[in-house]
């Protein structure tokens, strides 16, 4: 029996928000190390390079790309006949004779997908019991995962991937919303910090400053001050719920693009609703300026040519620091918590 990463992959299975199949298409297509053809389904895509390049396809799955939820390395796909749908997967297993560490069950993002949720849940358990039966389960030893993909109730992809404390199954995190919570858009940053953000309980400390732009009702200041952080909202509207008048939080009525701290902040959160080049501007010249150390922020993307606007933005963050001797490293995520926006972690590269 090999490991996973041994067996040869065909092709490299994506999921996404349905309707971004498109910009995740692209984005996949950017950084592929060869040509190749995509197949879209509602939530989901396949990318199979024109010729076997099973470097090219690792060298994706383990890629830090934005659209995509999460990344699989498929390994067959089968139609299922008929009411036996194990025999057919506990046979191509066999074929492919791999050990993994746990399997995952999943399908789309999608009303008819989440119809398959009680089947896959039922069915789970017996291809958990198949795959004990076969020694394909050894956690101790491996760290790569089955995933079973349900397009539909009659095919299904077998893949895998590099298990990541960051993974969730179907890429959807399971975040409860806080009672105290101002809003929801506190799940948005919350995600961003479990998904972006390295060593969080490093970065993120008691008695930390932060500024957070477009601040109002306080869904994401609630995220820092959590975290022991004092907080200066600025927002001309008000602040609501257990953010207003919290000892820890400083409100500022004040227009976001114009206000720029006293002092140096750690940290520099953003999520107002403007054009996306000007929020990019915006984080640029306050790092540049040595305002802030580190920011987490939202670019609200265009209907159409999302990626485009994206690497535009980063080009334009990347140029000014670079021009202020401020090399910087971007990490971006279409969360699962954002709807037309992404959501951008930005470090200095010394950082």
């Amino acid at each position: 029996m090999s490991d996973i990463n041994t067996a040869i992959p065909k092709a490299l299975l994506a999921y996404c928000r349905p309707g971004f199949e498109p910009d995740c298409a692209e984005e996949i297509a950017d950084n592929a190390l060869c040509e190749g053809t995509f197949e879209r389904g509602d939530g989901w895509i396949v990318f199979t390079p024109s010729e076997k390049n099973p470097k090219a396809l690792t060298s994706l799955v383990n890629k830090q790309l934005i659209f995509p939820r999460q990344t699989l390395l498929v390994h067959d796909r089968i139609t299922l006949v008929g009411k036996d749908r194990l025999t057919p997967i506990v046979n191509s297993l066999k074929t492919i004779d791999s050990a993994f560490s746990d399997v995952w069950l999943e399908y789309p993002d999608t009303n008819d997908g989440k119809s398959l949720s009680s089947f896959c849940r039922k069915f789970g358990d017996y291809v958990a019991k198949a795959a004990a039966e076969n020694n394909w389960l050894q956690p101790q030893r491996v760290r790569n995962r089955l995933h079973l993909f349900f397009p539909q109730q009659n095919e299904v992809f077998i893949a895998s991937r590099p298990a990541r404390d960051t993974d969730w199954v179907n890429g959807i995190p399971r975040l409860r919303m806080p009672v105290d919570a101002p809003s929801r858009s506190t799940l948005k940053l919350l995600e961003a910090i479990l998904v972006l953000v390295e060593n969080p309980e490093s970065k993120l400390r008691e008695g930390m400053s932060a500024v957070d732009l477009g601040a109002a009702p306080g869904g994401w200041t609630y995220q820092l001050v959590s975290r022991g952080l004092k907080v200066f909202a600025i927002d001309n509207g008000p602040m609501k719920g257990s953010m207003d008048g919290h000892h820890q939080v400083k409100h500022i009525r004040d227009d976001g693009f114009k206000f720029r701290p006293k002092n140096p902040v750690e940290w520099l959160v953003c999520d107002m609703v403007e054009q996306p080049i000007r929020v990019a501007e915006l984080i640029a010249k306050w790092v540049a300026a040595g305002n802030a150390r580190r920011s987490i922020f939202n670019l609200k993307l265009p209907m159409k040519k999302r990626y485009l606007e994206v690497c535009k933005c980063f080009g334009l963050i990347e140029s000014k620091l670079e021009k202020a001797g401020m090399p910087c490293k971007i990490t971006a995520k279409h969360l699962y918590h954002d709807r037309e926006e992404i959501t951008v972690y930005l470090t200095v590269a010394k950082d």
